[in-house]
Order: structure tokens, then C-alpha cells, then sequence
């Protein structure tokens, strides 16, 4: 007969997030948490869908892995493509073209992070009635924001309409380049609204700063610890969302990689798999599995970066920097004031892009000596985003490993979500609602996109349910 006493809580699905996960937690007979685990129940099978597919498909065909961030992985699979067709250096018009669908996208991804999923939790708190604490609520009691946030994702889309011929799921990143430029008419419609795009941009993230700064001694422990973090960087040490060199650094700012050719990503980076998850556990080979897991995203970015290159924007870096004394920022809430400086800077590249006359340019696609093999590194508004490709010679594609952004955040989020339980979950008697979501918050501030897709149809209530020892239900409680 069993004499364990252990009482288990399940999140499922975790909420206002984009995709479908659930998070348990066990506790012991003194209500202690023992283990906690974020765990990703969707299957996702594109490195196997694409095999045998010609190469030129699968900027097209992998970004049906989702209808959030597509473009992300269209790039992502053109700038590998680009280097099997031997045109990796592209022409200015090409370059800046992807870089301004790039930006629309960052720039429409946070908007709709930051207005529609996690303002609710900074406006209303923590333990709000859920019934008014979402999308709905902000609209209602902040019409204001609501319109803010819904117009700068329409104008973030908009320009990857133009950029990629729709606003989901386009076509304008071919092998080599694009297929289209931009035209005086569409540089003119846009010019229109930017000065509107920067005044809403400075003020998200004077949002974002003060609720930081105002509540600091709640957040600064809350789900944060010491960690690593990883992002591109460029060749003088910018932010660089489109291309760079792969930078890690540990949680003092040391750096542990710098300038890495992501070419030879596989001599640093491995991946580990676990049986009560589909998403792997990225590592740094030279610190373990135990140590090498880092942080990607907006926070990480900040804090590897050794400048921004637009000025509004590192102007408010340096404020974010300033908290932590220009440490590395490893306040796990802080990812959502990283991610609203990022926004002001997408703004900021979309105006000094649309003032660019090479976006007029007619010379689209270059060409070179055929590869077999190549690897394309975007940031994604969510992180590093890896596609690795081997192409035989029959142009097939033979193998294709993605590694997305949330995947090298797997070890972040686990360790987020066991932080907020111990001090949120362990010891209560009652389960309460407002508990249950600082769990979920925790998660929010990464912007998962939970294995990146869009699967599920119909409502996805949010059901708890506490059991004792012996596997009876002792709680139960749920929402829509």
C-alpha cells in the first residue's frame, strides 16, 4: 500500500497565452510544493512534414507553424534558403524590405502581447475577478488603450501586407531575396500614421516603466532568478533583430559566447529531451545541462546588447539599465518594459526604413554557388529562432531542425513557475484563484507561444482540481 501523501493542482490550459500548455503542481502532506512543471501537450511534426518538399517551399510552408508570429519563421527559413541558393548577400532593396516586414511583425506581436493578453494582470492585479481581469475589461475601462493597442497590431500588419503580400502567411521572402518592392504609394499611406505609431510607442512604454519602477519590491522576486541570456548581436554590438552574431552572456553580464557564426550553432548549442514534455531543453554544451540553459526574448536582448541604435529607444534602454546599476536585468517582470522598448524601437526602424529610396528598388534577387546544408537566425519577438536544413541534390529537403524561441525559454519558464508556486502555493489550504494566476503570470511575462501554433477550436475552460493521497478529489474549481 502506498504511504505517499503527495496532493497534485492542475493548470490546464494555461490561459491568455498563444497556444495550449498546462502546468502541475505536486504538493506534500504539509501542502508544500515538491515539484512544479510547465508542460507543453501539443505535438508539432514540421521537421517531418517538410522532408522531401523542395527547398524553395519552405519559407511558405513552415510558417504555418503559426498564426502569431509567421513571418519570424518565413525569414527564418529564407535567410537559410538564401544561403543553399548561394545568395545570402542581398541586394540593399531585398535586405531592407524583409527588415521592414520584420519590424511590422515585432511591432504587431507585442502590441498584441502587451494590450490583449497581459495588460489585464498589470491594470487590474493579480487577484482580479477574472470575469473583468482580460481583454474585455481593459476595453471597457480603458477605451482608450484598448483602440492604442488594436490600431498599432493593424498598422504592424499592414506593413507586412506590403511587405509579404498578406497579412498572414505571405509570400514576399524568396530564396536569394524578395518578390516585390514597395511603392511610393504604400511608403506615402504609411508616412501618414508614424508620427501617431511613435507618440502611442513612447507612452506603452512609460506604461510598462512605471508599473516596473512603482512595483518594484513585489516583482524584483517574483519568478526571477539569476540566469544566462543569448540573442543575436551586430558586428559592433547593437541590437539586432534581423542578423548578427550569436552573443551569451552569464547573469553578471560576462560573456560566455560573442560573435558567433550560428552557422556552427550545433558546436555550442545541444538539446535535451524529457519524457513529460514535446518541447526540448536547449543547452550550452560547455556548462551541461544542469547550467547552460539561458534566456531569450526581450529581456535577454537588452541585456546582451551593447546599444540600440535608434535613440528614443536607447534612451529608454538606459533606464531600463539603470535599475539593476547596468548589471544584466534578470527580473523575470521586467521582460514586459524590455518588450515595450522594443516596440518603440520597431517604430522607430519602420520610419527610417520608409525614408529609405532603396525600398523603391527594382534589383530584388541574387544567386551563387548551390550549398547542401544551411542554418537562418532571426529574433523573433519572442526570442533566437534556429532553422537548421540539409537539401540533396534533387533539391529535396532531407532534414530540418527548428528550434523556436520558447523552446530555449523551456528551462526559464519551469523554473519561474517552481519559484511562484513555493511562495505563492506552498502552505495554502484553499485554493484561490488570484494564486493559481501569479502562476500563469509568471508564464505571461515570456510571451510563449506554446509550441508554436494555433491547433485548438472552441472554448478551453480553465480547470483546477486538488486531489489527496489516495487520488480523491478534494477541490475543484474552473472558468471559461
Amino acid at each position: 500500500m502506498s504511504t505517499d501523501k503527495s496532493k497534485r493542482i492542475v493548470i490546464e490550459p494555461v490561459t491568455r497565452v498563444e497556444g495550449h500548455g498546462k502546468v502541475s503542481i505536486l504538493l506534500d502532506e504539509n501542502n508544500k510544493v515538491k515539484q512544479a512543471r510547465l508542460h507543453i501537450v501539443e505535438f508539432r511534426g514540421f521537421e517531418r512534414f517538410i522532408q522531401g518538399r523542395p527547398f524553395w517551399e519552405v519559407p511558405v510552408l513552415v510558417q504555418r507553424l503559426c498564426g502569431i508570429c509567421p513571418v519570424s519563421h518565413h525569414l527564418a527559413a529564407a535567410k537559410a534558403m538564401d544561403i543553399i541558393v548561394g545568395g545570402e548577400n542581398l541586394t540593399p532593396t531585398a535586405e531592407k524590405v524583409r527588415r521592414l516586414m520584420h519590424y511590422g511583425q515585432t511591432l504587431q506581436s507585442h502590441a498584441l502581447h502587451f494590450f490583449h493578453l497581459c495588460s489585464p494582470d498589470l491594470l487590474f492585479g493579480f487577484d482580479a475577478d477574472p470575469a473583468v481581469r482580460n481583454v474585455i475589461g481593459i476595453a471597457a475601462k480603458f477605451p482608450e488603450l484598448a483602440v492604442q493597442g488594436v490600431m498599432m497590431r493593424k498598422f504592424g500588419q499592414e506593413i507586412i501586407k506590403a511587405t509579404a503580400g498578406k497579412k498572414i502567411h505571405g509570400t514576399g521572402a524568396i530564396p536569394g531575396g524578395i518578390n516585390k518592392n514597395i511603392s511610393i504609394e504604400e511608403r506615402d499611406d504609411f508616412l501618414k500614421d508614424i508620427d501617431q505609431m511613435m507618440e502611442w510607442s513612447r507612452g506603452s512604454v512609460k506604461i510598462a516603466k512605471d508599473y516596473t519602477i512603482e512595483n518594484i519590491d513585489m516583482l524584483a522576486p517574483f519568478g526571477s532568478f539569476d540566469s544566462s541570456h543569448m540573442s543575436l548581436i551586430r558586428a559592433d554590438g547593437a541590437m539586432d533583430l534581423y542578423h548578427g552574431g550569436l552573443r551569451v552572456i552569464d547573469f553578471e553580464g560576462n560573456k560566455i559566447l560573442d560573435h558567433v557564426d550560428y552557422q556552427n550553432y550545433t558546436d555550442y548549442i545541444a538539446e535535451e529531451v524529457k519524457s513529460w514534455s514535446y518541447m526540448k531543453f536547449p543547452f550550452l554544451k560547455s556548462l551541461g545541462t544542469d547550467k547552460g540553459w539561458y534566456r531569450v526574448g526581450p529581456l535577454a536582448r537588452l541585456n546582451t546588447c551593447d546599444f540600440i541604435d535608434t535613440p528614443e529607444a536607447e534612451a529608454a534602454r538606459k533606464e531600463f539599465m539603470a535599475v539593476t546599476n547596468g548589471k544584466p536585468n534578470n527580473i523575470s517582470m521586467a521582460y514586459h518594459w524590455a518588450r515595450m522598448i522594443e516596440l518603440l524601437h520597431s517604430v522607430e526602424k519602420i520610419k527610417e526604413l520608409l525614408n529609405d529610396p532603396d525600398l523603391q528598388g527594382t534589383d530584388l534577387v541574387v544567386k551563387g554557388d548551390r550549398r547542401e546544408e544551411a542554418v537562418g537566425l532571426i529574433e523573433a519577438p519572442r526570442g533566437t529562432l534556429f532553422h537548421h536544413y540539409k537539401v540533396n541534390e534533387d533539391d529535396q529537403v532531407t532534414m530540418a531542425n527548428l528550434i523556436v524561441s520558447t523552446t530555449h525559454n523551456n528551462v526559464p519558464m519551469n523554473t519561474a513557475v517552481t519559484k511562484v508556486a513555493e511562495e505563492y502555493i506552498s502552505g495554502v489550504p484553499e485554493i484561490t484563484e488570484g494564486l493559481l494566476n501569479r502562476v500563469e503570470v509568471a508564464i505571461r511575462a515570456y510571451d510563449p507561444c506554446l509550441s508554436c501554433a494555433t491547433h485548438a477550436m472552441g472554448k478551453m475552460p480553465l480547470v483546477i482540481t486538488l486531489y489527496d493521497h489516495a487520488g480523491n478529489e478534494i477541490d475543484k474549481k474552473s472558468k471559461q
